[in-house]
């Protein structure tokens, strides 16, 4: 290799190294976006910086640098100086949009979230939850004693699952089953999702008082509520009785092994002979595969979801084998594992009884 080429090559390794390091700068650029409500007042056409500093309460020179930096992360176009309008990737950011994804910038960048990030290097010495070391208490019961903070999380969660929701209803077999149950699935988007491409199936929603909070509204939105019940409970306790078909979404991956065969066991208990439990959640590669080919293609961020689960919740991203494992355990036969194309890097996971 010429020294041209390895002096590039080091330059591209450095490159990524500074992206990486500045990434949690990027981050924060984006909560004060949606904070100060930019991408609303930008708009699709060009805009002087100096207005959107009005509009915005804030001043005109710092608007204009924050301006430009989301301009420098593709989320804006800057056509003449200091004037600006939203690109289609920046309109993600904009509130009242079906796929607006405000909520869950708002979450990911939640000072709550990233200070357990802090400590990373101890829950990796230690194996221990940084977030319950810092707070004193787990993610969820944090959650349930501040309930705006609770709110925010349904919001963000919601917004999510908004991509699996339109595609899982087609990629699955639901018309064999008669009743799905939805575990752990807050506000009911993903489940109004399925029972409105499946008008003969009827459905059962099951969380916590806290994650059922906005159901009501999301299920009158999709002219649901005949045909679902809402259903509180504790999925650690048991689950509801009478479905044939039990759904699953990013719920295991935020428990330990023996907290998630242990949902799993509930679910093993009520499942009639033909019942189905459907997982819904990215299955790692045995090894790192960063190749186009691979179903887990999204940049690293399920790594970086699975760290999260290390510091935040104690949960773990797995592979079919971990799958399988915990599936085994709980009395329950993993009999097949598809990637969710259109929803990637999500996978179905099939599991009967054993």
């Amino acid at each position: 290799m010429a020294n041209t080429d390895v002096r590039a090559a080091g330059m591209a390794d450095r490159d990524l190294i500074v992206r990486l390091a500045f990434g949690s700068m990027a981050a924060q650029t984006l909560r004060a976006a949606v904070r100060l409500r930019v991408m609303e007042l930008v708009g699709d056409t060009p805009r002087r910086a100096a207005d959107v500093a009005t509009d915005a309460g804030a001043r005109h020179q710092p608007m204009t640098r924050l301006l430009r930096a989301l301009t420098g992360l593709g989320l804006l176009r800057e056509h003449a100086p200091d004037s600006f309008s939203v690109t289609p990737a920046g309109a993600l950011l904009a509130p009242g949009r079906p796929d607006s994804l405000t909520s869950f910038v708002g979450m990911f960048t939640e000072p709550v979230i990233v200070r357990a990030w802090e400590h990373l290097d101890d829950s990796v010495r230690t194996g221990d939850i940084a977030f319950d070391a810092v707070f004193g208490t787990d993610f969820f019961s944090h959650l349930a004693e501040h309930p705006a903070l609770s709110a925010q999380f349904n919001a963000s969660m919601s917004q999510a699952v908004s991509e699996t929701a339109a595609a899982l209803p087609y990629a699955f077999d639901f018309g064999r089953f008669t009743t799905v149950t939805d575990v752990g699935g807050g506000d009911g988007t993903l489940l109004a999702g399925v029972l409105a491409a499946h008008p003969g199936l009827t459905g059962v929603l099951f969380d916590t008082a806290e994650g059922l909070a906005a159901a009501p509204k999301t299920m009158a939105r999709h002219g649901l509520d005949g045909r679902c019940s809402l259903i509180a409970g504790d999925f650690f306790r048991s689950v509801p009785e009478g479905s044939d078909l039990y759904l699953m979404k990013s719920v295991l991956h935020d428990w330990t092994d023996d907290q998630a065969v242990t949902i799993l066991s509930h679910c093993r208990e009520v499942l009639p002979p033909g019942g189905l439990v459907l997982i819904v959640e990215p299955v790692l590669p045995d090894i790192v595969d960063t190749s186009a080919e691979s179903d887990v293609t999204d940049g690293g961020i399920t790594y970086l979801s699975d760290l999260n689960m290390l510091v935040n919740v104690g949960g773990r991203e797995r592979t079919r084998e971990d799958f399988e494992g915990v599936c085994h355990r709980a009395g329950l036969s993993l009999t097949s594992v598809t990637p969710l194309t259109d929803a990637a890097p999500f996978s179905l996971i099939e599991a009967v009884a054993g």
